[in-house]
């Protein structure tokens, strides 16, 4: 059976259906008695689907910072220094 470490180690493999049948099949296996690993691949799914919304080519970019913004981080900066 797959381990918590090799389910990390392959979890794109899995996800992308490269994993040959019987190492998917033990995967799957693993899930099933793992709820942490479950967990894991869920957020682990979430991220790749924002990280392709947000780099989307109709994803908005945000808004112009307004000047008093970056004027107070940078005083904050040198502050800091």
């Amino acid at each position: 059976m797959t381990t918590c470490g090799e389910l990390a180690r392959f979890l794109m493999a899995y996800l992308d259906r490269e994993l040959p049948e019987e190492q998917r099949a033990s995967f799957e296996q693993h899930l099933k008695a793992c709820p942490p690993c479950v967990i894991y691949l869920k957020t682990y799914e979430a991220t790749i689907r924002l990280c392709k919304k947000s780099c989307a080519e109709d994803a908005r970019l945000p808004g112009a910072v307004p000047e008093a913004l970056v004027q107070a981080i940078l005083k904050a900066r040198r502050a800091t220094k």
